[in-house]
């Protein structure tokens, strides 16, 4: 694949809510190629040189842009947009947030908190500043199609358009199917991250400007009601051989078994590792899985929450 070959769309194409009103920014063929330059999750209000301030400032009309929409030629109500994630290119640097108000634990977090990453794709890795370091897994936080509902809807909740789905294994070399709401799909994406745990719980990951390139091909041989994608073995993220410690919450009720699964990964991590109330938190949200271990034994689920020990510098512990 030639880079000259590539249609390409800058990131002054972007559009901060879906609505399919939005004129497209390109139409193309089914099955070609596109490279989509993506602004970080803040809509550049932070970047590398930023200090606490920027986050509390930060203006949440701006926040969560996407690059787009790219018109398929071909794409119909009741098809489906194959998207196939070829690479993912970052900067070298990107952002994680404590933002009052936004997380899931938000009622116990209140004050803004901010941390810059260094991000190294040619080593594979992100540095989380002193003595952590994390694997660099870059994806796209948010990739969508228009809804077929008129007017324009927040960019942040994920939809059975797609949206902000915040989805760690849509990793280069996978597809995403979406089920397509209007003529042409109208597909925008954003909102790249370079490294996060599954469940994001603070609301932030290394948030990283990035370019991605895609190829958006229309199936009628599908039949999709919400999003749907394919990891093949090449694309599977490689196997973690580190060990883990893992918190559980236990209880009746799913939401508050996550928070205390959560919550007490921090606390262990502020009594064994060291690190301030605020830092645990967010390490939890970068590099910690969030896994649902049971939901048949009512009343009560099981949620466990994995840190792997293998992103601290020190000598790993339990």
């Amino acid at each position: 694949m030639h880079r000259d070959s590539l249609h390409q769309v800058g990131r002054d194409s972007s559009h901060f809510g879906w609505d399919n009103s939005i004129a497209p920014v390109l139409e193309i063929d089914s099955g070609e190629v596109v490279e989509l330059e993506v602004r970080d999750a803040s809509g550049g209000q932070l970047d590398r040189d930023s200090q606490l301030e920027a986050v509390a400032a930060l203006d949440f009309s701006r926040v969560n842009p996407v690059t787009g929409p790219v018109f398929v030629k071909g794409a119909r109500p009741g098809d489906v947009l194959a998207v196939d994630i070829l690479e993912l290119r970052p900067r070298d640097w990107g952002w994680t947030a404590i933002i009052p108000g936004f997380g899931l634990l938000a009622d116990e977090f209140g004050e803004p908190w901010l941390r810059i990453s260094e991000v190294d794709a040619s080593a594979g890795r992100v540095r989380f500043g002193d003595g952590v370091l994390l694997p660099y897994d870059p994806f796209p936080g948010t990739i969508g199609v228009a809804p077929a509902e008129p007017g324009e809807h927040s960019i942040v909740p994920p939809r059975k358009w797609g949206g902000n789905m915040d989805t760690r294994h849509l990793r280069a070399g996978t597809t995403l199917f979406l089920p397509v709401g209007v003529e042409g799909a109208l597909f925008s994406v954003g909102d790249t991250h370079a490294a996060m745990g599954d469940g994001e719980v603070c609301g932030t990951a290394v948030e990283a400007p990035m370019d991605i390139t895609v190829r958006l091909s229309v199936r009628r041989d599908l039949s999709i009601d919400a999003p749907q994608f394919v990891v093949p073995a090449a694309a599977a993220p490689p196997e973690r051989r580190t060990g883990f410690h893992v918190c559980t919450g236990v209880g009746p009720d799913l939401w508050e078994a996550t928070r205390d699964a959560t919550r007490s990964l921090v606390e262990h991590m502020v009594e064994q590792r060291g690190r301030t109330r605020e830092e645990a938190y967010a390490i939890a949200s970068v590099a910690a899985d969030l896994r649902i271990h049971e939901v048949v034994d009512a009343p009560n689920w099981v949620v466990g929450a994995f840190l792997p020990l293998d992103i601290f510098e020190e000598e790993e512990g339990g």
